[in-house]
């Protein structure tokens, strides 16, 4: 697999345009709310426990991300990782994008004292078991 060039780095506030395009082709089983993704995006960025990562191309322009947090549990004796999104356009995925974000992320959860990383999927499991991941359970959801 030929790596792709590519800079990976935490998003910041002048990203929130290039990531809203992203974040609208990944939103499959709600609408997307720009309002909504605004507001989160805000958070987000200022939240100690959330990670939001890109990946830009050679000319700048952002082609993935990673948006993962942490969080204390008592299942596994401290602070846990999860991995909410990952979007990487159809023309990087094969290339090594999803795994450089993904390993910057772990960098960044064992920098926070996180014991694992875990995360749901529909359509990556088989990214996810090529690179190290086990199944464990299964997700539940209540739309409130």
């Amino acid at each position: 697999m030929k790596r792709a060039h590519t800079s990976i780095r935490r998003a910041t506030m002048a990203d929130a345009d290039s990531l809203k395009n992203l974040a609208r082709s990944l939103a499959t089983s709600f609408d997307f709310n720009e309002e909504a993704f605004n507001e989160t995006f805000s958070r987000i960025t200022d939240d100690e426990n959330a990670r939001l990562i890109v990946s830009n191309d050679e000319g700048g322009a952002i082609d993935a991300y990673l948006l993962g947090f942490t969080h204390d549990s008592f299942f596994a004796n401290g602070p846990v990782a999860w991995i909410e999104e990952m979007f990487v356009i159809e023309a990087m995925r094969r290339h090594g994008v999803g795994l450089a974000l993904e390993r910057e992320f772990e960098r960044w959860a064992k920098h926070q004292g996180a014991i694992m990383i875990a995360l749901a999927t529909r359509r990556g499991a088989p990214f996810y078991c090529a690179i190290g991941f086990e199944e464990s359970a299964t997700y539940f959801r209540k739309l409130l």
